[in-house]
């Protein structure tokens, strides 16, 4: 684990490495993994790559946004049954969904890229703004609840 991270740096992976093939989730997951310096397999991408559309073209969650969640259960979740520090990682999710909405105005899929053109990546503008705030949120959440410096340049 990282003793800092340059906000600026993972939030430009995650916007550069969506530009150039992966989708929103697996975005979002690729620079919290290459920033942190985190021992996970590219299988950790993989199992994201059905959000992207929000659910595989179905238009509900957003992909950023199922991706960052995923990180924070990386970070913060249970390994095991009842293990009650679940709490903490509710409430950590919950703060990010809650400043999600605050920047993209749903949690949804559909109702960000609400009359866009989808197929002809008329959403990659906004949705590149959006991976972009979920991988600055998920990195200050982190590194407020792990003493994990924030650099800011």
């Amino acid at each position: 684990m990282v003793e800092s991270i340059n906000i600026k740096e993972t939030v430009e992976d995650a916007k550069y490495i969506f530009n150039n093939g992966f989708a929103c989730s697996e975005s979002v997951i690729y620079a919290i993994r290459k920033n942190f310096q985190l021992d996970l397999p590219d299988d950790v991408i993989a199992m994201s790559s059905g959000f992207p559309w929000g659910l595989g073209r179905a238009y509900c969650i957003c992909g950023a946004l199922a991706g960052g969640t995923m990180c924070l259960g990386y970070f913060f979740g249970r390994r095991e049954p009842g293990d009650p520090k679940i709490n903490r990682c509710f409430d950590l999710t919950k703060e990010f969904s809650d400043e999600f909405v605050k920047f993209a105005g749903y949690q949804c899929c559909g109702k960000i890229t609400d009359g866009l053109d989808r197929e002809h990546n008329g959403h990659k503008e906004k949705c590149t703004q959006v991976v972009a705030h979920a991988t600055e949120t998920v990195c200050r959440i982190v590194c407020r609840n792990l003493g994990i410096e924030v650099i800011e340049n």
